[in-house]
């Protein structure tokens, strides 16, 4: 939930069926957010509906290029940078919990500046679960010595919103563009926010009433 990638990754597969003649189940796609997507796999759906197998290699390539042009220059989404500021204000943790590979989180985060921002990021390849199993956030917490009760996890689907909230954690929603445009429910989070400039962290520690607030140690735990 630190910048919008959903979208421009779904333009660009939607521009490779296009070119093939044929449309992205939407339905299917929309599924697969804030998880791994192991359960679909595009280059197979692709050349079921085109009929005929395709170059995969070309193809990887072609869609890379296609999202690479359009999340190059997009920033981090409204309130991140102040969350972060007030993070670091209040000594909190912060931490990444995505089910997204460690290459394509820290990339983006560089590419941001703000990769030095988080303590530890937790990834695809560091569990054996991907949300919406609760592993990342679970991770997250035990990293931090923290309960996962007392960390706030910031989620834009709906896959995110149930791993955090089967990991115990206070969950903020906040749906992405994708997800808003679509009308997918964000059922389970404690509290939604069109973004996270809406409200500052410490309005929303406060909301929360963690046991540990102000001990310097309940994290903020940000999804990629």
């Amino acid at each position: 939930m630190i910048l919008e990638t959903e979208e421009p990754e779904l333009r660009s597969w939607q521009t490779i069926y296009a070119d093939h003649g044929v449309t992205l189940p939407l339905e299917r796609w929309l599924a697969t957010l804030g998880t791994d997507g192991s359960d679909f796999d595009p280059y197979a759906d692709l050349e079921a509906r085109a009929g005929r197998p395709l170059d995969r290699a070309d193809l990887r390539a072609r869609r890379r290029a296609l999202h690479r042009e359009r999340i190059r220059d997009a920033p981090p989404l409204p309130g991140v940078l102040s969350w972060l500021r007030e993070a670091r204000e209040l000594g909190l943790a912060t931490a990444v919990a995505s089910s997204s590979p460690r290459s394509w989180v820290a990339g983006h985060l560089e590419r941001l500046g703000l990769l030095e921002r988080f303590e530890r990021l937790h990834c695809r390849e560091d569990v054996v679960l991907a949300k919406p199993a609760p592993d990342l956030y679970l991770a997250a917490a035990r990293a931090a010595a923290a309960s996962p009760a007392d960390c706030i996890a910031v989620e834009d689907s709906p896959n995110g919103v149930l791993a955090a909230r089967r990991a115990g954690c206070y969950t903020v929603a906040v749906p992405s563009p994708l997800i808003a445009s679509a009308g997918l429910p964000l059922e389970g989070a404690d509290l939604r926010l069109g973004s996270l400039a809406e409200a500052p962290l410490r309005a929303v520690l406060a909301r929360a009433r963690f046991r540990s607030q102000g001990g310097g140690t309940a994290p903020p735990v940000a999804s990629g």
